[in-house]
Order: C-alpha cells, then structure tokens, then sequence
C-alpha cells in the first residue's frame, strides 16, 4: 500500500511511518525540509508547504497514494483544501484531530456554561459550541511549540470537513501524547525534580484527583496505522487513549516509581498550594475518553506496555531537556515553605 504522510517527520509521524514501513507499506512523507532526515528503504520525500496543498498536486500525483494521512491539519479552510486534492488522488483519509472538540474540554477551559459532562466519554457525546476554545496567548504559546498551528484552529471545523468531503475518510481523537521526542515534554517537570532530588512534590487537591487521556507514541502510531489499513475504519471517528485514566496523583506516582524516587507526594488544599503548581482549569470536569470502538472494531492493544513506554520516556527527558524553561515553573523556596506549613 502507497501511504502519503503530510506533516510527517515529527513527534507522531516518525514511528508511524516505522509502523507502516515495517509492514511493508511503502511511505511518502510530505513536509517542509526542517530537521528532515534521508529517506530509508520503502520512504521518500516530498517537500512543500501543506498550506499550499493544491501547488504540488503534480507531484503527489506521481506517488499515487492509495490512503493520506494528515497529522497535522488543524483548520476547516486546511480542511477544505486537503478534500480538494484528495478526491483527485487516493480512496482514504485519515485525519488527526483531539480530544479538545469535546464539550467537557470546553467545561474545563471555563467557554461552556452548564452541567459537567457524563463520563466516559465517547465518541458520540457532546462536542464544543463554541469553535475558538482557545486563548489567543494559549494559541500563541502553543505555536511557538508546534510552529504550523494556523491562527484559525478548530478541529471540529476540521472534522466537519472532512468526514462530509465524499472521500472515506478516519478521523482519530488523540489524547495527551507523550513519549521520547514530545515538544511539550510533558513528563519532564516530575523528571527534573527527581533529578534535583527534591524529597516531596506537591499537588493541589484538585489537579491531584483530575483525570485526563493519555497516550504513548508509539501506541498512538500504532493506532493510526491500523486506521490506515482496515476497510472498516471507513467513516468512523475514534477516541485513541490509554485506559483506565489515571488522576494526576496516579500518572505523576508512576512516573516517580519507574524512576525510582524515594520522596513523597503531599495533597495540600488549594489555598495553601503555590501558585505554579495550580491547575489551568475547571478541575471538577474530568476528561475521560472511552477507547471501547477502536479496541472492538480495528482490534487495537498498546504494543509498548505501560512501564516500558515511561522508562523509555524518562530516559529521554533526562538526556533532553528542554531549550528553554520557566524557572517559575520550579519555585523550590516556596515549594520549601508550603511544605514547612503543611507538616
């Protein structure tokens, strides 16, 4: 099978070409030339601008791909273009989107008014009415991560567009994806005060009990993959998640233990938490996704079981951390003096 892969080369596209090479798939992976790497057996590049789709069609004609992956559209007018030459070149789409087209991610962002969401939440619950979810400083702060985020996201605008474009087309709702390469390095704050041996980590009492999706990358590719290649995957929408979900507490005492941390986490009520350390949101809504569908119908199991996929993660954080950090983020003193209080 002919796979084009646009936005190919980062954190998510790099296993899931591995993934879909390693079954024989042979792969084109379409993105800009940054940080690109020399194609391997069964891959080839193709360089471009995804906001300029519709300029190389000649040439992603002549790798006549049978399905398309976009990992990285995150626009209705992306969206539109995308469908556009899509119709004219392959029989599949498959589409990431994420767990923010929710209503309960709406909830926890304060833009929905009303009762919390039930949980478990799947794929047919409630999505978001209002379509800018996030904060023009958010939007901001995650572009400087993720540098092709347009100003227009909306993965609902997305979905909208493309699951009504004619084309059979996958969408895949993605969790908090973290494993070795994560730009958000999202277990790195537990890994640094390990590795500054720090004796207690504090949590709020709200962010302590929060559950959010998680998911590790490779699993995550592994899950596209399968999208990729079942029929039956055809016009449907799938959450992609590790289960069960686990609280904060839970998520950072796993990370602690596989890491082999000998200190303690102290609860402490919000008032007497630091500020740094307080959650960005409405704590009560939890996000808990149900991966029920794509375990049922497309058979997916997590390849790299959990213990492993955080010890690889770890390693990595410790030989990567970030450029750049808020040194706020790690304010030891008063960390030092909320826990003299809490004794």
């Amino acid at each position: 099978m002919r796979v084009l892969l646009i936005g190919g080369s980062g954190f998510i596209g790099s296993p899931l070409a591995t993934e879909l090479r390693s079954h024989g798939h042979e792969i084109a992976v379409f993105h800009r030339g940054t940080g690109a790497t020399a194609s391997r057996p069964g891959e080839r590049h193709l360089l471009g601008d995804r906001n300029r789709l519709s300029l190389h069609r000649d040439g992603l004609r002549e790798f006549a791909p049978e399905a398309i992956v976009d990992l990285i559209l995150a626009s209705g007018e992306q969206a539109r273009e995308l469908t556009e030459v899509a119709r004219a070149l392959t029989s599949r789409l498959v589409v990431l989107s994420s767990a923010d087209v929710y209503r309960a991610w709406g909830i926890v962002q304060g833009i929905e008014p009303g009762r919390l969401e039930p949980l478990p939440i799947a794929e047919d619950a409630a999505l978001r009415s209002f379509p800018n979810v996030y904060s023009d400083k958010q939007l901001e702060t995650m572009r400087a991560v993720f540098s092709w985020l347009p100003e227009s996201y909306d993965k609902i605008a997305v979905e909208r567009e493309v699951m009504n474009s004619g084309v059979p087309a996958t969408v895949l709702r993605l969790p908090m994806v973290y494993g070795p390469g994560d730009p958000l390095h999202r277990c790195f704050p537990v890994v640094k005060r390990i590795a500054d041996a720090r004796p207690a980590m504090i949590l709020s009492d709200d962010l302590a009990a929060w559950r959010l999706p998680r998911g590790y990358v490779q699993n995550v590719a592994h899950a596209i993959g399968l999208a990729v290649t079942s029929e039956r995957a055809a016009g449907r929408i799938y959450n992609v998640c590790e289960e069960p979900c686990l609280t904060e507490l839970e998520w950072q005492t796993r990370i602690a233990n596989e890491a082999g941390w000998q200190g303690r986490f102290v609860v402490l009520r919000a008032e007497e938490t630091p500020g740094h350390l307080l959650p960005p949101g409405n704590t009560r809504q939890h996000l808990v996704l149900s991966s029920e569908r794509i375990r049922s119908e497309l058979g997916y199991r997590e390849l790299v079981p959990a213990g492993e996929a955080l010890r690889r993660t770890i390693d990595w954080e410790r030989r990567n951390p970030p450029d750049s950090m808020d040194e706020k983020q790690f304010d030891y003193a008063l960390e030092d003096q909320s826990l003299r209080h809490a004794r």
